[in-house]
């Protein structure tokens, strides 16, 4: 569904209420739309972890407009099935991102840089820096 407003028309046909009971739990789910506006921006709250996620936040149950006590997991699944058309688990959507050099490196932070302000040798000498990500070539730096 393009919008949180037509989910939330759809939980109103499935267990009564009003759109506004349901609009909040909806738009959580596509809050990450904010800072990824495709349909990969799913990975973060799409699946089962984040239908959990959305219960420990809103509570195990809200009460509509209509007095009726409805599960929040069951309004997660149903979002999450109408986006999808099932509900994967997270490691599902990790199993399509392509590990890339920057994420697999480690860098102890306590560890002085070498060539580090206050750390810089004498005039003449070379520093390593390392170059852009992706790029596992040294730069060699005269200072």
């Amino acid at each position: 569904m393009a919008h949180c407003y037509y989910h939330a028309l759809s939980s109103v046909r499935k267990w009564g209420g009003a759109v506004d009971d349901y609009l909040p739990l909806h738009q959580w789910f596509d809050q990450s739309k904010a800072i990824l506006a495709d349909p990969r921006h799913r990975a973060l709250r799409h699946h089962a972890e984040g239908i959990f996620m959305l219960e420990s936040l809103f509570g195990a149950t809200i009460v509509n407009a209509d007095g009726r006590t409805v599960p929040v997991r069951l309004v997660g699944e149903q979002h999450v099935r109408e986006d999808l058309g099932f509900i994967p688990s997270f490691a599902d959507w990790a199993r399509l991102i392509a590990p890339e050099a920057w994420m697999l490196r480690g860098n102890p932070l306590d560890e002085p840089a070498r060539g580090a302000a206050g750390n810089a040798g004498a005039a003449g000498d070379e520093v390593f820096v390392r170059s852009r990500a992706g790029d596992d070539q040294p730069v060699r730096i005269a200072i």
